[in-house]
C-alpha cells in the first residue's frame, strides 16, 4: 500500500503527489510479475514455465521484474495515496518513479489536476423572476384544435385550385442540367403543402393549381444540403398534379372525445383533462425555469478556482458518450448516426463543450453544499432512487442495484437534495 503521501499545489490546480510503495506490496507485486513470465522462459534442465524464482534471479536479476511489478501494484498505490492526500484528482496522472532501490520502499512522484475549491456565497433564498402556470380557457381551446386537425380526414377536392394545408398527389421528375440525379423522381407522391417537407419553394409553386395540370417546378438546393453532390444547384422538376385532397375537420362533440381519448364520455370531460394535462406541464416547465435561475445566481454567488482543462474534457465526453448511447438504444450506432446527420464525433464534441464550463461549476457547486450542509442520504431514499431509476429505463430493480453501488447512489441522490435545497427556498418576484 501508499505511504507518507505528500501533496505539493504547484500552479492552478496543478500539483505533485509524492508516495511510496511499501517492500510487502512490492514483494507481492514482484511475485505476480515472476510468476507471469517464468511461463514464458526456456531455461536449460528446467521444463518450461518451472524455472524456480532464485534461478531466475541469478540469471536475470530482480531488477528485471520492477517495471512488470510496478504496473501491478500502481494503480491501487496511487489509489491509495490519493485518499490519504485528501485530493480529487481530474484526468489521468503523469507517473515518475523517483527511485526502486533493492531492499527499500519505491518512491514515486505522480504529476495531476485537482478539482478546484468552491467558495460559497449565498444560494438560498434567491430572487428568481415569477412563472405564470395559468390556464386560459383560450389555452383549452387551442389544444382541442391541435388535436381536431390531428383527427381531420382527406377528401378529395373534386374542383377548385390547391391551397396551403391541401396534400397533392404528383408525379415528378427532377433534373440538373437537363440530367436526372438519384432521388429526384417519384410516381403517386402524397405532399401535404406547407409541411416543408421539400426543398424550399418547392410546395409553394404547387400553390393555386387544379388536378390534371402540369407544373415546371423550379428550385435551388440549399448550400448546406446533405447531398453535397446537389448543394447549391438550380433543379427542374417536371410536376404532375393527379389529386388534390382536402382536411376534413370532425365536429367537436361527445363522439369526438370518446374517440380521442376512451377514458372521457364527454367533450366537457376533454377538455378538463385537457386543462389538468397543460396545468401539469406548466408547472413542470415553471419549477424548470426557477431551479436553472436560481442554481445560475448560486453560482454567480460563489467563487471558483480555476477549472482545469482536463475536467472540461471529460464533461464533453460524458455528454457525447450519453448522447451516443441514448442514439444505441434507440437503435441507432455511432456510425449510422454521423453517416445519417452528416456529423463526426469532433462535431458532437464542439456542440457540448459550449456549456461544458457552466456544468462543470454546476457540479463543483452541488458537491460544495452537501459537503457544508453534511447532507446524508437514508437507505429508503436508497430503494426508493432505485425504483424510480427501474421504472424510468423499463428494468428490474435487480439489474438497477447491481449496476449502481451505494457511493454512486449517494451521490445522485445528496447532488439532488443540494438542488432542492437551493430551489425550495428561492422567492419568485
Amino acid at each position: 500500500m501508499a505511504a507518507k503521501a505528500k501533496w505539493n499545489k504547484k500552479k492552478d490546480q496543478d500539483g505533485e503527489l509524492s508516495f511510496e510503495i511499501d517492500q510487502d506490496t512490492i514483494k507481492k507485486g514482484l511475485n505476480t510479475a515472476f510468476q507471469r513470465v517464468r511461463k514464458t522462459l526456456n531455461v536449460p534442465g528446467f521444463r518450461k514455465g518451472k524455472v524456480p524464482r532464485v534461478v531466475f534471479d541469478q540469471m536475470y536479476g530482480e531488477a528485471a521484474l520492477y517495471q512488470d511489478a510496478l504496473n501491478d501494484v500502481l494503480p491501487e498505490a496511487y489509489s491509495n495515496a490519493v485518499k490519504e492526500a485528501d485530493i480529487k484528482p481530474v484526468g489521468q496522472p503523469q507517473i515518475s518513479v523517483e527511485s526502486m532501490e533493492e531492499d527499500q520502499p519505491w518512491a514515486i512522484k505522480a504529476t495531476v489536476a485537482v478539482e478546484p475549491e468552491v467558495q460559497l456565497g449565498q444560494f438560498q433564498k434567491l430572487e428568481v423572476k415569477k412563472q405564470d402556470t395559468s390556464v386560459s380557457d383560450q389555452d383549452v381551446e387551442d389544444e382541442l384544435q391541435k388535436l381536431q386537425k390531428q383527427q381531420a380526414e382527406l377528401v378529395l377536392k373534386e374542383e377548385g385550385k390547391s391551397e396551403k394545408g391541401d396534400t397533392v398527389v404528383i408525379d415528378y421528375q427532377g433534373t440538373i442540367d437537363g440530367k436526372e440525379f438519384d432521388g429526384g423522381s417519384a410516381e403517386n407522391y402524397s405532399l401535404e403543402l406547407g409541411s416543408n417537407a421539400f426543398i424550399p419553394g418547392f410546395e409553394d409553386q404547387l400553390i393555386g393549381h387544379q388536378s390534371g395540370d402540369d407544373v415546371d417546378v423550379k428550385v435551388t438546393f440549399p448550400e448546406n444540403y446533405q447531398s453535397k453532390e446537389l448543394a447549391g444547384k438550380e433543379a427542374h422538376f417536371q410536376t404532375k398534379i393527379h389529386e388534390i385532397k382536402a382536411k376534413e375537420l370532425p365536429k367537436l362533440d361527445d363522439d369526438f372525445a370518446k374517440d380521442v381519448d376512451e377514458d372521457v364520455d364527454t367533450l366537457d370531460e376533454l377538455k378538463t383533462k385537457i386543462r389538468q394535462r397543460l396545468e401539469d406541464q406548466r408547472k413542470q416547465k415553471a419549477e424548470d425555469a426557477v431551479e436553472e435561475e436560481a442554481v445560475n445566481k448560486a453560482i454567480e454567488n460563489a467563487t471558483f478556482e480555476k477549472i482545469p482543462q482536463a475536467m472540461i474534457d471529460q464533461d464533453v465526453q460524458n455528454q457525447v458518450d450519453q448522447f451516443l448511447g441514448t442514439m444505441q438504444r434507440q437503435g441507432i450506432n455511432p456510425q449510422m448516426y454521423y453517416q445519417m446527420t452528416g456529423t463526426t464525433e469532433e462535431d458532437i464534441k464542439k456542440r457540448f463543450a459550449k456549456d461544458s464550463e457552466k456544468r462543470v461549476k454546476t457540479n463543483l457547486l452541488l458537491e460544495a453544499i452537501v459537503k457544508q450542509e453534511d447532507i446524508k442520504v437514508t437507505k429508503e431514499e436508497r430503494d426508493q432512487e432505485v425504483k424510480d431509476l427501474a421504472s424510468e429505463y423499463g428494468m428490474e430493480e435487480k439489474a438497477v442495484r447491481g449496476a449502481l453501488n451505494d457511493e454512486m447512489l449517494d451521490h445522485d441522490i445528496a447532488i439532488k437534495k443540494a438542488v432542492e435545497m437551493i430551489t425550495d427556498s428561492a422567492v419568485q418576484k
